[in-house]
């Protein structure tokens, strides 16, 4: 067998250890809590070593930015398909409906996230890598909504395509927080539709 060969099949165990952990530490998170669950439960939940984990990882922070990572990117990507459609004209009633249709609302992440939201708030480091990841997801709004400007407009108020993202996203935040109190994800649905409608349509101009 070739050298190659032998770090190809390495490198795809390797992938595959790395996704069983995040996929065990999500779980393991969602049950107990981010700041009550250790390494080595982790590893058990997943049915690693601790020198499996820490080959892959070099905290459980590192890992949690892993998770998030992956999260934020999947509703980026639902997002910007969502409002990619309309071409250089943003029908928003239209957008604001399909982004709520594919929106993870998954409430075991919102879990994890909101723990780890509280570790990041009394860890100044975290917290700045935390913002970080969520701007992520904001330039993914502003720049489709900047791509609009001259075709849609926005309400004034807003600001320019920067404040509009702020405020979709703290949207976003109000409603999941919500869900996490009354588990009702067609309620959060349908009222994140109405609060977006609001802030992007209602005190709008027409061109």
């Amino acid at each position: 067998m070739t050298a190659k060969a032998t770090t190809g099949r390495v490198t795809r165990r390797r992938v595959r250890t790395r996704a069983n952990l995040l996929d065990a530490a999500f779980a393991v998170f969602a049950t107990k809590g981010f700041g009550r669950v250790s390494i080595e439960e982790v590893c058990e939940a997943a049915g690693y070593s601790r020198g499996a984990f820490y080959s892959n990882f070099d905290s459980l922070d590192e890992l949690f930015f892993a998770l998030y990572r992956q999260r934020a990117g999947l509703i980026a990507e639902q997002v910007s398909a969502a409002l990619a459609s309309d071409g250089p004209d943003l029908d928003v009633p239209a957008a604001v409906e399909r982004v709520t249709e594919v929106l993870l609302l998954d409430r075991d992440w919102l879990l994890v996230k909101t723990d780890f939201l509280v570790h990041a708030a009394r860890d100044p480091e975290v917290a700045r890598t935390l913002l970080e990841h969520r701007a992520r997801l904001r330039r993914a709004i502003a720049d489709r909504l900047a791509r609009a400007r001259g075709h849609t407009a926005l309400p004034a108020v807003l600001g320019d395509a920067e404040g509009a993202a702020h405020a979709v996203v703290a949207a976003y935040d109000g409603v999941t927080t919500q869900l996490l109190l009354d588990q009702d994800v067609e309620h959060a649905r349908a009222w994140l539709g109405r609060l977006l409608t609001a802030l992007l349509v209602e005190g709008s101009t027409s061109h």
